[in-house]
């Protein structure tokens, strides 16, 4: 709808990111096992604790990863397209998804951590609504009826993973996952 200059440049920001956050999904993973392990040796105030250390570890990381890209998504994004139209939309993915990391990184180990708890329902639902229930008509929205254009697309993204972290801290901070058995 935007032409192959935009989807060229969402797909080089979009790679940059998924790279980026490869780390994270690991850190996430790992606080996913120490759930299982703690509610398995019935310490859910360990598995808490592992959680939340784990979030700010992931925050922390993601935070510097977002502020590189703020700062730097230009030089970033030159080593994969010498396009001066498709560099700007990679920076613009770049820079406008970033901003949405230290959400991410919280909502990330969060769902990861119901996962480690057995509970592989709330994940499923809080993806299904937050990515495609929500995401996918925003994107649309902001970039064809609001006339935001591909910018309106990488809002949407930032907006999805800040509502992945706020739904996945409340819905964790309830505590209905420390009752699994595992």
């Amino acid at each position: 709808m935007f032409g192959s200059s935009a989807l060229a440049g969402y797909t080089i920001g979009i790679r940059i990111i998924v790279f980026a956050l490869l780390p994270a999904f690991g850190l996430s993973n790992a606080a996913a096992t120490m759930v299982g392990q703690n509610l398995g040796a019935g310490r859910p105030d360990r598995a808490e604790h592992a959680v939340w250390t784990a979030a700010i570890y992931n925050v922390c990381f993601l935070g510097a990863v977002g502020l590189l890209f703020l700062a730097a998504a230009g030089p970033i994004t030159n080593l994969f397209t010498d396009d001066q139209v498709v560099q700007r939309y990679a920076v613009s993915c770049l820079r406008i998804v970033s901003l949405g990391f230290v959400f991410y990184a919280f909502g990330m180990v969060l769902t990861q951590a119901f996962n480690g708890a057995g509970d592989t329902w709330t994940p499923t639902v809080i993806n299904l609504f937050v990515f495609w229930l929500w995401e996918i008509p925003l994107a649309w929205w902001l970039s064809v009826r609001a006339g935001l254009g591909p910018r309106g697309v990488f809002i949407a993204l930032t907006v999805a993973y800040s509502t992945l972290a706020i739904v996945s801290a409340v819905l964790f901070r309830r505590g209905g996952w420390k009752a699994t058995k595992v």
